[in-house]
């Protein structure tokens, strides 16, 4: 166990932090570790707790660690490294990294559609629409928030299924016959409102990653508009950009 150094020009603080770093670095304590309670760190590196929460807020901000209410403090797994190259939803992102998916739902209705919402999902104002939000879980840590909104007289009866296990796109390739080819998507960061890091289980001020995305079928029907709202701790987007002259050339 490295031994703290209270003549060290580092603060205390940042000294416990680089030691608990390094431990996980090395996987000493792997993904999903639990660490010791906040009592059992101060007793260990004869630090008071104030320290020892100085240093366990800079690795939870770092996304090193992550905390889940009334369990404790855990090792982060390396950050999910989603390519945006493919049009995909979160339960077959998941599935094809191993991963077993569910949500919650936080909201399922059909209301009609104010000049905002009209605009966005191009209906006349008052048309109905479906809005399902869910709190998103890979291996039962959420991940992210999801709120999504479709035009109701293209998916009547849509509620009747049970998002908490099934997947929204598998329900509009297989029930409704909706290819999905391709959508237009913005990302951008935030820090996290109360109800979303506590939805999240994250400790506040805390980055996510907002997303938007408007859904086109084969038929270039819009059929979605969905806002995400991802753990800056545990993503990150990756895409791939060709040279303009390649671009030019293609065009």
């Amino acid at each position: 166990m490295a031994r703290l150094k209270r003549n060290h020009p580092l603060p205390l603080y940042v000294q416990l932090s680089d030691t608990l770093r390094a431990d996980i670095h090395a996987q000493r304590l792997p993904p999903h570790a639990q660490l010791p309670s906040e009592r059992e760190l101060c007793s260990r590196y004869n630090v008071s707790r104030m320290t020892v929460r100085q240093a366990l807020i800079d690795l939870t901000r770092e996304g090193l660690i992550y905390s889940r209410v009334g369990k404790g403090t855990f090792v982060s797994a390396p950050k999910i490294d989603q390519q945006l190259k493919t049009l995909t939803g979160f339960s077959q992102e998941m599935s094809s990294r191993g991963s077993r998916t569910s949500s919650q739902v936080l909201e399922a209705r059909v209301f009609s559609a104010d000049p905002e919402i009209a605009q966005m999902l191009h209906i006349p104002i008052d048309s109905e629409v479906v809005q399902l939000s869910r709190v998103r879980l890979a291996d039962q840590v959420p991940l992210a928030l999801e709120t999504v909104r479709l035009p109701h007289r293209l998916v009547p009866n849509l509620l009747r299924h049970d998002f908490s296990t099934e997947s929204l796109y598998d329900v509009l390739e297989r029930e409704y016959n909706y290819r999905l080819t391709r959508a237009e998507q913005t990302i951008e960061a935030a820090l996290a409102n109360p109800r979303d890091a506590a939805l999240l289980q994250l400790v506040p001020p805390v980055a996510v990653l907002i997303m938007e995305r408007l859904t086109f079928t084969d038929q270039d029907i819009l059929i979605e508009h969905v806002q995400s709202t991802y753990r800056g701790d545990r993503y990150k987007f990756r895409s791939a950009l060709a040279p303009r002259s390649m671009q030019l050339a293609i065009a």
